[in-house]
């Protein structure tokens, strides 16, 4: 018997992986990054193969990672977690450089930034680990690093679907780790906050920019609604 709620023991840090190739820039936002060897430094990254941005790390042989930290406008992993860079521009809203290597370096909201270069590919099934050698590092500020921990359990967050950590909300054993919209007994006219946004769902205004008429209860909403704002599903709103 697997408990899948154990899987959120693990320890994480959240972060933000950037890269460019050809003009384009690209992005995600990441639990899976560690350090592999310090003599030489590497770290490596685990990118679903389905993600845009893994086929432009593939090209350019190059990514950084951002440290996130403790404390932020939660947005920034609505932005580079639930959106994709093929048809969104993810850098637009937040302060980033150009690196040594010649590729993005998200600076908002983080606390480090390194650059890698690629050495090695490994095939993981759904996900590619890219192993890189660290070219540049900085630190940027004091303030603690956000946990995949504290993300989970302060913010009440799940993990998007491509993520490697992502599980099943049927799958989770206890009540309190499930969606708040499945815990919902009867359909009412309360609203719901997108926990990754902060966009509220309210039933008496509906949303206009979807269809949706007024009086629409939340339950009553279809299985493929997304926040308006982020892209999020149902899963991620919770009644306020």
């Amino acid at each position: 018997m697997i408990d899948f709620s154990s899987f959120h023991k693990l320890s994480y840090g959240l972060y933000i992986i950037s890269t460019e190739f050809d003009g384009k820039k690209s992005g995600y936002a990441g639990n899976t990054g560690f350090q592999v060897t310090s003599n030489p430094a590497t770290l490596a990254i685990s990118c679903h193969k389905e993600n845009y941005t893994c086929g432009i790390i593939q090209q350019s042989k190059k990514f950084s990672l951002s440290v996130l930290q403790k404390e932020l406008d939660i947005a920034i992993i609505g932005d580079f977690g639930f959106k994709s860079s093929e048809n969104t521009d993810k850098f637009a809203k937040y302060q980033w450089k150009k690196g040594v290597l010649g590729i993005p370096v998200v600076t908002d909201s983080c606390i480090a930034a390194l650059e890698c270069e690629v050495i090695q590919e490994v095939d993981c099934g759904s996900h590619i680990l890219f192993i890189g050698a660290v070219k540049e590092a900085e630190k940027l500020s004091d303030k603690a690093p956000l946990t995949y921990e504290y993300y989970h359990e302060h913010y009440k967050m799940l993990a998007p679907k491509n993520a490697p950590t992502y599980i099943d909300p049927a799958n989770l054993q206890s009540e309190e780790e499930k969606p708040a919209a499945e815990k919902t007994d009867d359909a009412d006219m309360a609203e719901h906050i997108c926990i990754i946004c902060g966009y509220t769902y309210d039933p008496a205004v509906g949303e206009p920019s979807l269809g949706i008429p007024p009086g629409t209860a939340f339950e009553d909403l279809p299985e493929e609604f997304t926040c308006p704002i982020c892209s999020a599903g149902k899963d991620y709103f919770k009644k306020v």
